[in-house]
């Protein structure tokens, strides 16, 4: 009988200890093949977003013509995507640390509504415009400490707390307005932030620098890498240091933040403050968000994969409108479009592009 080499039998034994059955697994769940391991990277699902926004700019031009591709047209839907734009990046932030945030839309309301009332703009007019931004700017911000307070401390769930908010947030609004639209006087505020720079919307770039301070702050902070750790698992975060509550804090009062700069946007393009703005904005932002790869669950999600998903609905409402079909039909397509996501979410999740690790059990 041949003898075994030494580096034979101990290639051909299996690992006695737990760190040894650890390493086999994670070997046999390797990636498949280079595709596979892109497909399930950030880089291989905003490539996907990429060419399903380019493939509705296609449809769009073919069913639409010159009334699609028309530069005030591409403008108008920038223009439009700005507003829930800046919502998504935030939200953008709260589903990544792991929460969610229902009541934006009414967040946005209540800004605008707060920072068009008559005594606002008598201040504006005499110590500048700068009051109504700052006034809407600190409405969102306290409303999303609340928010946060409530949440990390009080041991709320943040579906609960924030559907509080969304309902007493727009009721507030209404309170404060009489439910009538409060238009606003201040040409200044209007030429600052309603005019253009360099021939785009001042808007739009708004939204740009809101997007890119965002994947600044997610990828090359502390903060950011603090968030994706609490989203991934709070307890492991907490273990490692981290102040979760506090940071949970942060990352609401982020969002109500994001949701102000919203509220001052969308008075500058429709010059009123209304409790009925923002209508519905919770449920497109985290469509957005979902859309651009970000998981529900938490601890993964990109601003990129976010803006292009923000553009995808707005080029997608875009070419329903000007092929004259209606909000229904408009509203089954996005419902489609949000379910196909989250099915490829849990492919990927669940090892989609991955071999799956065999069982292993200990002689």
């Amino acid at each position: 009988m041949s003898e075994q080499s030494p580096a034979a039998s101990v290639a051909a034994a299996p690992p006695a200890d737990e760190h040894g059955r650890i390493e086999a697994a994670g070997a046999d769940a390797g990636p498949r093949t280079g595709l596979g391991r892109f497909l399930a990277s950030s880089g291989g699902r905003n490539l996907g977003l990429v060419i399903a926004l380019l493939a509705l700019g296609a449809i769009g031009a073919v069913t639409a013509g010159d009334r699609f591709v028309d530069s005030g047209n591409l403008m108008t839907v920038l223009r439009l995507a700005s507003v829930i734009g800046v919502v998504s990046v935030g939200m953008t932030f709260v589903i990544i640390g792991g929460g969610i945030d229902l009541s934006v839309g009414s967040l946005v309301a209540l800004a605008s509504v707060w920072a068009t009332t008559v005594a606002t703009q008598n201040m504006a007019e005499d110590y500048g415009w700068g009051v109504m931004v700052f006034t809407a700017l600190t409405v969102g911000v306290v409303c999303g400490f609340i928010n946060g307070v409530l949440i990390a401390y009080g041991g709320m769930a943040p579906f609960i707390m924030t559907l509080a908010m969304m309902a007493g947030a727009r009721g507030l609004a209404e309170m404060i307005s009489d439910r009538k639209t409060q238009v606003i006087d201040n040409d200044s505020f209007q030429g600052a932030v309603n005019g253009e720079i360099l021939g785009i919307p001042t808007l739009v770039w708004i939204f740009a620098v809101v997007a890119v301070c965002g994947w600044i702050l997610l990828n090359r902070t502390t903060f950011g890498r603090r968030t994706i750790a609490v989203g991934g698992n709070a307890t492991a975060a907490r273990l490692a240091g981290i102040a979760v509550k506090r940071h949970t804090v942060l990352l609401y009062m982020l969002l109500g933040l994001a949701c102000g700069i919203a509220a001052v946007m969308l008075m500058a393009r429709t010059t009123t403050g209304t409790a009925n703005h923002g209508q519905l904005y919770e449920l497109d932002a985290i469509a957005a968000v979902v859309i651009g790869g970000t998981l529900l669950s938490g601890g993964r999600g990109t601003i990129t994969g976010t803006v292009l998903g923000v553009l995808i609905f707005t080029t997608l409402t875009n070419v329903f409108t000007l092929n004259n079909l209606d909000t229904s039909t408009q509203a089954v397509a996005k419902g489609l479009i949000i379910i196909a996501a989250v099915l490829l979410q849990q492919r990927v999740a669940a090892g989609g592009g991955f071999r799956r690790p065999r069982l292993l059990t200990k002689e």
